[in-house]
């Protein structure tokens, strides 16, 4: 393969873009709460866009496309349960957190709120919650720096392994080289930047996994053309219920496997976050419907895309094996083709190609954040520095961005594993270990006010437990007893919701405090709508700018 230099061009012009942005948000950095929470005034697009960008990752765009490819429409199941779960998470929690968080103790991480919510004097429960994120963050960061490395040496036919620098290997390289941009503008600008940086990957996201699919589509004669001719190749391929490669039913346990990664994003911090910052609570709304559209439209797309590549393929006479092998690797292999001719064509490739990028990179600046505020805050200034400045927090949050990539990146390099050199598989125990972890314990503290702190602590525990006992230990058994096939997410959100009720309801009843907090916090909640409402009504008609209408909503609610 020859070497591209202009489609280096366009990555290394993208690149730099991110670093400028981490620059640029560098000295804005004044406390803690403009760190992690960007002073909680993003607006409801960077929110929205930041939010889903920071989710789907390299999932997206490799992950479930080579799925589509090999089983077919069957394996949309896990978009569809992903679909679900984003809109329940944007309806039912954001615009809550986003609330309780900041009555409550002005929380600014997920250990601070679960902290704050039921007055743990102890930190034990900030200390249980960090070392869940700082565990299951690391096998996702590292999951994401694997992506970026498989990018690289496939997009630029690096060679395995380099004799000018000494017979260093090219994947190691283009691991560093990946992990050494991310952690540049995430250590640089905080959550300023990585939101910024998600808004703009996002949007380019967008546009590469939409324009790609529709011209193939196009190049095949058409939507009718397209659906008669993915018949002919595989009557199976469009089937939502029968898997294309084996021709059988989806299981019931499949289904539900599937499904579940919805319940993934009721624990999710890298997501939960984005709720917490808005600028104002009643901008959910427009952001949620922001979201969901970026969403929907995005995993529509990528499944189009995983089904068309047959198509390609059949255009050109190839077969999978004549381009490599990897289905994952299809999005890049068809921007090639379709952009292989002329300088502007090229230039064009390495844009799209640079959505591959930016959907990996959205996510792990988002996970590199968190895991750092989890250190620095719920950590470090817990155990060791309790009258720690905000200068110095932040200082010790970036140095915690640097050391928790370096653990992600020697964990990457073990090529010789399959759980590790799998991007998929440590997407998925990592998404499964917060899903069942956090996932309860955040649901029952925002809508359930007889849960107490040893119910919080007793869901964290027996859900990160079961995710580990059931995937590396249950699961081997599974061709024995079949119900441990099932996805470590289901079994471990249902028993920490479980543990969570259960241990509330035989502890100590929480303290009139917290009570009345929960209740204002929901009357709190209606003013706000309510207050909107009226302004809303009141101006319908006459030329108030949304600025204007934002004023004069925060001036009402101060004064109510």
């Amino acid at each position: 393969m020859v070497f591209d230099w202009i489609v280096l061009a366009a990555f290394a012009g993208y690149l730099a873009l991110m670093i400028f942005i981490g620059f640029f948000f560098s000295g804005r950095q004044e406390s803690m709460g403009d760190y992690y929470l960007g002073g909680r005034r993003m607006n409801k697009w960077v929110v929205a866009l930041s939010a889903q960008a920071s989710d789907m990752s390299g999932w997206l765009l490799m992950g479930l496309p080579g799925a589509i490819y090999v089983g077919g429409f069957s394996e949309a199941w896990i978009g569809i349960g992903l679909l679900i779960g984003t809109y329940l998470n944007w309806k039912i929690v954001a615009q809550r957190l986003r609330t309780y968080s900041q009555v409550c103790g002005d929380s600014i991480t997920i250990p601070d709120f679960i902290n704050n919510r039921f007055r743990d004097r102890t930190g034990v429960s900030r200390i249980v919650a960090a070392a869940i994120i700082l565990v299951f963050f690391t096998f996702y960061v590292a999951s994401g720096f694997v992506s970026c490395a498989k990018l690289f040496t496939t997009t630029f036919g690096i060679p395995e392994t380099i004799d000018w620098l000494g017979g260093t290997s090219g994947y190691t390289l283009c691991l560093w080289i990946g992990g050494a941009v991310v952690v540049a503008y995430t250590l640089l600008g905080g959550y300023m930047a990585v939101c910024w940086t998600d808004f703009i990957q996002g949007s380019i996201m967008f546009v590469a996994i939409v324009l790609v699919p529709a011209i193939v589509v196009c190049d095949a004669g058409g939507f009718a053309s397209t659906v008669d001719s993915l018949n002919g190749i595989n009557p199976y391929l469009q089937s939502l219920f029968t898997s294309a490669a084996t021709a059988k039913a989806t299981g019931f346990i499949g289904l539900v496997s599937c499904l579940a990664w919805g319940l993934g994003y009721f624990g999710m911090p890298h997501i939960l976050v984005r709720f917490m910052s808005i600028d104002n609570p009643a901008e959910v709304k427009g952001s949620r419907r922001i979201a969901m559209t970026w969403v929907t439209i995005s995993l529509a797309a990528a499944t189009v895309i995983g089904l068309v590549f047959h198509l390609y393929l059949k255009q050109r006479g190839l077969a999978l094996a004549d381009v490599g092998g990897d289905p994952e690797k299809m999005f890049m292999i068809m921007i090639n083709g379709i952009f292989s001719g002329g300088f502007l064509a090229r230039i064009f490739a390495g844009m799209m190609l640079s959505a591959i990028m930016a959907a990996i990179m959205s996510t792990a600046d988002s996970q590199l954040l968190v895991s750092a505020s989890s250190f620095s805050n719920d950590l470090y200034k817990v155990l060791l520095r309790k009258k720690a400045s905000d200068r110095e927090l932040v200082l010790v949050s970036r140095l915690a961005v640097a050391a928790v990539a370096l653990v992600a990146i020697a964990m990457a390099m073990n090529t010789q594993s399959d759980f590790f050199k799998v991007v998929m598989k440590m997407v998925s125990f990592a998404w499964a270990g917060f899903g069942a972890a956090f996932g309860p314990v955040i649901l029952l503290a925002l809508f359930w006010k007889r849960a107490n702190l040893p119910g919080a602590l007793a869901g964290m525990v027996v859900g990160a437990s079961t995710c580990f006992v059931w995937k590396f230990v249950l699961s081997a058994k599974a061709a024995q007893y079949p119900i441990f096939g099932l996805y470590e997410l289901a079994p471990g959100f249902l028993f920490a919701l479980a543990a969570t009720v259960v241990v509330s309801l035989l502890t100590k009843k929480p303290s009139a405090e917290m009570v009345d907090e929960f209740d204002g916090v929901a009357v709190s909640s209606v003013r706000n709508r309510d207050i909107k409402r009226l302004i809303d009504d009141a101006f319908d008609d006459a030329k108030v700018t949304d600025e204007e209408r934002k004023r004069l909503h925060d001036a009402i609610a101060k004064l109510v």
